[in-house]
């Protein structure tokens, strides 16, 4: 018989971290463990770890029902999780880490065998100017080649400048750049910004306006001069239809996917085939989560053969996280098991 456990990790940020938000100094990980109750010895781990603010699943109750999810196992389904994305991602990974023999191997990859870097965005967080401007010029230095700027939180002419700063060293043959803008545009004003960004070739702007707005959004989609990438859109759609409604009403030129907001490796996997019937572009994020489920997320992201660089590099976000094979080398995500991962 399967049995369950969880146990609580504070994860404490080396900076206050900054959207247009607000500010995160800590974030809690939720470890949910799985053994067969005939060998104790072989665990399987999953990680869920919702976000304040911003997962359905980040509220006062989340710890009675991992106290009930994890004591009766046998009576939750998909529907009655789909309320708690975090818990389903965390299940998912932990059956999968279970059935491998309890080392972390999500998927038995070249990713997890170290032969498959994944290359990366470079994200530089929200910050007075002149520490934005400092951490682009590290994270070029790093060897990053697409950089993802959050932004929102200071004036936009700033922004500008900083984005002219890129502009004036580096093409955009030779520097990507993405923006995060967590929702942070207004809808009326919202063209204007986007209007006036496109002179420093921006890949693409993720969640220009706030979620919710759907028709706002499709005519921003519609009209945009820059790609337009979806991300908290996708938080609470749980079902098909309703996924494939949503894509075909706001038409994005690109969908952000975050197992831990969205629901898991399955609901991931059904975002990605209804948009690539769609014939719109993808790719995958972290959405800070320990190096547990960081880990998960990159070999489920390193099986499908898609050459963006996807958003996983937030690991070292912590002063205080789990030790792990995962290193960021030269802009990508290596999985180095010549580390050995830590007590979690």
């Amino acid at each position: 018989m399967i049995k369950a456990s969880w146990h609580k990790y504070t994860l404490q940020f080396k900076f206050d971290a900054r959207t247009s938000r607000g500010k995160i100094s800590t974030h809690h990980a939720y470890y949910i463990k799985l053994w067969d109750s005939e060998n104790r010895e072989l665990i399987g781990i999953g990680e869920a770890a919702p976000l304040q603010n911003l997962s359905i699943d980040y509220r006062p109750d989340f710890e009675f029902f991992l106290d009930k999810f994890t004591s009766n196992l046998g009576v939750w389904n998909d529907d009655q999780l789909s309320a708690f994305p975090s818990i389903k991602f965390a299940l998912e990974t932990a059956i999968l880490d279970l059935k491998n023999g309890g080392h972390k191997m999500i998927f038995n990859n070249d990713f997890f065998h170290g032969n498959k870097p994944i290359p990366i965005n470079g994200l530089v967080w929200m910050a007075d100017k002149a520490t934005m401007r400092k951490e682009i010029k590290e994270k070029i230095a790093d060897g990053f080649t697409t950089i993802k700027l959050k932004i929102g939180a200071i004036d936009f002419e700033d922004e500008l400048d900083l984005l002219r700063g890129i502009r004036k060293e580096f093409s955009s043959s030779e520097i990507i750049i993405r923006l995060d803008a967590n929702g942070a545009f207004d809808i009326k004003t919202a063209i204007e910004k986007l209007n006036a960004l496109v002179a420093y070739s921006i890949h693409s702007v993720e969640q220009p306006i706030k979620q919710g707005q759907k028709y706002a959004m499709a005519e921003l989609c519609a009209k945009t001069p820059i790609p337009i990438a979806l991300d908290e859109e996708l938080i609470g759609v749980y079902f098909i239809e309703d996924k494939i409604k949503l894509l075909q009403t706001i038409k994005p030129q690109y969908i952000i996917l975050k197992p831990t907001l969205i629901g898991g490796l399955k609901a991931s996997k059904e975002w990605i085939e209804i948009a690539e019937k769609m014939n719109i572009d993808w790719w995958i994020t972290s959405a800070l989560e320990s190096n547990i489920g960081l880990s998960a997320i990159a070999q489920f992201a390193s099986t499908f053969d898609n050459p963006l660089p996807q958003g996983l590099g937030t690991g070292g976000l912590y002063s205080n996280n789990i030790d792990s094979p995962l290193q960021v080398s030269r802009g990508k995500l290596v999985y180095n098991s010549k580390n050995k991962w830590g007590k979690s």
